[in-house]
């Protein structure tokens, strides 16, 4: 299993579904709690206002999932499928996310701090008007992802790959150009300011 940081374990489950098949349901207004989901079929479920707390998922498939104000509080997904889900205005605070795949996988607002995506492909992914503070994105695969207006403050950015990234209006005051890869990344003039500070230089007005 991926470590949290800090080393922090993941907590531990008290029940647990297995090999449910779950796939089209409607979950309006649920709580879980430390439940272990484990190869359960979540294909086109749909969520609202639904609460997971501190809930490992292994082997779960949310693709074509729909998730709309719900909440995965310090939850564990381990070898999970994305394809084409959505996330609209969900909190994933403190969640770690390990061997999971997240083509096409869609994020809209909510708050997604302290999450732990190290070495993640989120090359076909979008993020956009995201609070993802603190969040672990150490050796992730972004090339070619949109991660606009997303709130990167104290982030951990170490070897991501940041090529053709598309990350305008996004907070990168923890990126150090230096520990990352950016060619052909898409910025705006006050982002590159920023960059530029971190670079060193000496950023003086016209």
């Amino acid at each position: 299993m991926a470590d949290r940081r800090y080393g922090v374990l993941p907590p531990e489950t008290e029940t647990e579904l297995k090999s449910a098949d779950w796939y089209g349901r409607e979950i309006s207004g649920e709580s879980y709690e430390r439940v272990a989901f484990r190869d359960v079929d979540m294909t086109e479920v749909t969520t609202s206002g639904a609460v997971f707390t501190e809930c490992t998922f292994r082997g779960v498939r949310f693709n074509a999932s729909v998730h709309a104000d719900s909440a995965f509080l310090n939850c564990t997904f381990s070898n999970c499928a994305f394809f084409d889900s959505e996330f609209t205005g969900c909190k994933l605070m403190g969640s770690m996310f390990e061997r999971c795949t997240f083509d096409l996988m869609k994020v809209a607002g909510g708050d997604w701090s302290f999450v732990g995506l190290p070495g993640a492909d989120l090359r076909r992914a979008r993020f956009a008007d995201v609070r993802m503070r603190e969040a672990d994105l150490t050796g992730a695969r972004c090339a070619g992802a949109e991660l606009l207006r997303v709130d990167l403050s104290g982030a951990s950015l170490h070897d991501a790959d940041l090529r053709r990234c598309d990350l305008r209006g996004s907070d990168l005051s923890s990126l150090d150009p230096h520990a990352s890869e950016l060619d052909g990344a898409k910025i705006t003039w006050t982002q590159a300011t920023v960059l530029a500070i971190a670079l060193g230089l000496d950023v003086c007005p016209d």
